[in-house]
């Protein structure tokens, strides 16, 4: 009986373990409540661009920096440096764009177009499983 237990128990931990980190888990839905504050500069309709932000349609998996669009020179080195965007970068550059970049690139600053802070965890979260949503 308590072999059964522990192994139950070992399966249990392995199959939380397996979902990853908790920004995996955002709520597409209100992500795309909370896009509304992001749509004076970005779109995510094929095609559509704005002159303040890039599209951001199949953001999730591309490299930084990397669409039609003139980017910060910040911007331009993060993608040939190999910033590619997942989950994880993406909640962080959302919370602090200039200081996740001056990080990632090693410099103690540096001028990126993106003044715009999303500081709720959450929110980072919730906007990146709606960008992911996004076909």
């Amino acid at each position: 009986m308590r072999l059964i237990v522990t192994t139950a128990t070992c399966l249990a931990l392995l199959a939380f373990a397996g979902l990853g980190p908790a920004y995996a888990d955002g709520d597409a839905a209100a992500g795309e409540k909370v896009f509304t504050k992001c749509k004076a500069c970005h779109s995510v309709v094929a095609g559509k661009s704005t002159p303040t932000g890039p599209n951001l349609l199949g953001v999730v998996g591309r490299k930084a920096g990397s669409t039609d669009f003139k980017y910060s020179d910040a911007m331009t080195k993060a993608g040939a440096k190999g910033l590619v965007w997942d989950d994880k970068s993406i909640v962080k550059y959302l919370e602090d764009p200039k200081k996740y970049l001056a990080g990632y690139l090693g410099e103690a600053t540096v001028n990126n177009k993106m003044m715009f802070q999303l500081k709720d965890e959450k929110e980072r979260e919730n906007v990146v499983a709606y960008l992911k949503s996004l076909k």
